[in-house]
């Protein structure tokens, strides 16, 4: 494999990032936020759109990249966690107006005084290389340079891989909640 260099997004690669997002994400719960009527390619449309914006949670401009001879192997999408319903709205509007869902009533995940890590996804040929690992602390990094006090994320209570991957990193167990209807650990890591 070529080495790997991690760099910030272009919105160039908003249908590469949208993939690894929606992979994140998990398809199941994908195809929920499109509704029934509604095909993951059509949910893959929303996404690489909100990627292209700057006002989204899911922007080019909050994502970092892995790249491996020109290609995204991977991804890391986090923000400013009091900025989530600002960002959060361009996801909203999306949705009723490509689905006619109205999404509105999401539960918060992050809250102010949190860099948030809304997505972390490597492509899986590319996985257990130190891939995520570098995101991660790229991220923790960003974050310390914002002046940020802590770094956050949520991880589903039965994924405890990345549970363990992320406590290797030094993120600890803050409490438990829910999302998506999923019952998640939150996690932080103190800067």
């Amino acid at each position: 494999m070529s080495s790997f260099t991690i760099r910030p997004a272009h919105p160039a690669e908003a249908a590469s990032i949208a993939t690894l997002i929606m992979e994140a994400m998990n398809h199941d719960c994908c195809q929920w936020w499109a509704g029934p009527n509604h095909t993951l390619g059509d949910f893959h449309q929303l996404m690489t759109s909100l990627v292209q914006r700057t006002d989204s949670q899911y922007s080019y401009l909050n994502t970092l990249v892995a790249v491996v001879d020109h290609e995204v192997v991977g991804i890391c999408t986090a923000y400013d966690g009091a900025r989530l319903h600002q960002l959060r709205q361009a996801f909203i509007d999306g949705a009723r107006q490509s689905f006619g869902m109205d999404h509105s009533h999401i539960d918060d995940e992050t809250s102010a005084g949190e860099f948030y890590l809304d997505s972390l996804c490597v492509v899986a040929p590319y996985r257990k290389l130190g891939i995520a690992t570098a995101l991660l602390k790229a991220s923790i990094e960003k974050a310390r340079t914002l002046g940020m006090p802590s770094v956050g994320l949520l991880v589903d209570c039965g994924n405890p891989k990345a549970e363990h991957l992320y406590t290797q990193i030094g993120f600890r167990h803050q409490d438990d909640t829910s999302w998506g209807g999923h019952p998640m650990h939150h996690l932080i890591y103190q800067l």
